[in-house]
């Protein structure tokens, strides 16, 4: 009860103004490793939701920036990539990834473009087909008399495990030029700790799906183990790959990942400081995160809190030590129901969706959406 007249202040400053400072709220109380801020930590301004691009989206998961600003987004349960046109929030449908099977938490899932769009026009999709999860790439077709539509998939990996629940899916190209995928172990626990499994784990591949050059296993597209379920990979201004990951019911997690780590599920969840098990950086109780997107901007990584409902900063400390972040701040609190996905937008700030149609969430007329922030 005591909380009611600060999230009613803030709910009139984001309908007057958009700016969201001073609403921020560590009430989740992350803990970990971190928790001060060092002296080399950026100062970092308000959050303030410019605007809404695009409603009326359906259980938007995997989001891609193009050359020039406009977006891909796809649908989980329909399997439909859109073009949303940011200028005036236009959508267009370019096609339907042929082999989707949704449900539960399966679906299309992450997008990436291919580093060299420009000239191939590839676009990459992780997606949850009658048999498994896999990652294909597509051509988009830009100049189709009808405009941009979509070609047919090729396979790039696939056996990954399926299941209702925890598919992973987050897929993003790295400062190396190579392919990561987030995966989920399906429910079936043991798969994080089993290294012939693709299952709860970080892969790492060639844009043509073979096992890359200095993964731990050379002939192995496993890059990291022991993961319950990432859903967001994001790279700091050093090259350090990030990963947020769902915890069962204690913590969630922020990972450094480095090759050859294992991560602990599900012997191990949140921090252990048990030998052979690598710990998160910063941990959440799932009541407060349940992260899925993750981004890099503004130094800082952005964490998109499904069950928390809310937009979690994370400062990162130039020339700080690896362990350290600053001190985590909740924005947008109950707001905006469920957030998906967070991309670090070309021209600063970040492009953000809901997910309030996915079936757990409480739609609200015009869900879901599609918001710029400015990050300050």
């Amino acid at each position: 009860m005591r909380r009611r007249p600060a999230a009613v202040l803030c709910a009139l400053l984001l309908a007057t103004t958009g700016v969201i400072s001073g609403c921020s709220d560590s009430g989740g109380h992350p803990s970990g490793p971190s928790g001060s801020a060092s002296a080399g930590t950026p100062a970092h301004g308000p959050v303030e939701v410019r605007r809404t691009v695009a409603t009326q989206l359906d259980s938007p998961w995997g989001v891609a920036e193009l050359p020039g600003g406009d977006l891909l987004v796809g649908s989980r349960n329909t399997g439909r990539v859109t073009h949303v046109a940011v200028r005036d929030g236009r959508q267009e449908t370019l096609g339907t990834v042929p082999g989707v099977a949704a449900s539960g938490e399966g679906g299309l899932l992450g997008l990436a473009l291919s580093p060299g769009y420009a000239s191939d026009h590839a676009l990459y999709a992780y997606l949850t087909t009658a048999s498994d999860n896999r990652v294909v790439r597509m051509p988009v077709d830009e100049g189709a008399p009808e405009g941009r539509r979509l070609g047919a998939p090729r396979v790039v990996v696939d056996g990954i495990p399926k299941g209702e629940v925890h598919n992973g899916g987050r897929i993003a190209f790295g400062p190396d030029g190579m392919l990561y995928a987030g995966t989920g172990e399906s429910g079936h626990r043991d798969l994080a700790q089993d290294r012939s499994s693709l299952g709860g784990k970080i892969l790492r591949m060639t844009p043509d799906g073979r096992p890359a050059p200095g993964n731990p296993g050379p002939s192995s597209l496993v890059y990291s183990w022991g993961h319950r379920n990432v859903q967001g990979l994001a790279w700091d201004a050093d090259k350090r790959l990030w990963a947020a990951e769902f915890g069962q019911d204690t913590w969630d997690e922020l990972n450094l990942i480095e090759p050859g780590r294992n991560y602990g599920w599900p012997r191990v969840e949140g921090v252990a400081h048990r030998a052979g098990f690598t710990d998160p950086v910063v941990q959440w109780r799932p009541a407060d995160a349940s992260p899925s997107g993750l981004a890099y901007a503004d130094g800082a990584l952005w964490l998109a809190a499904l069950r928390g409902e809310r937009l979690w900063r994370v400062p990162l400390p130039r020339g700080g030590a690896a362990e350290t972040t600053g001190p985590p701040e909740a924005f947008l609190k109950g707001t905006y129901g469920r957030l998906r996905t967070v991309v670090a937008a070309a021209a600063g700030g970040l492009w953000l969706t809901t997910s309030n149609t996915d079936g757990r969430g409480d739609p609200r007329p015009g869900d879901d959406r599609l918001l710029r922030l400015a990050t300050g």
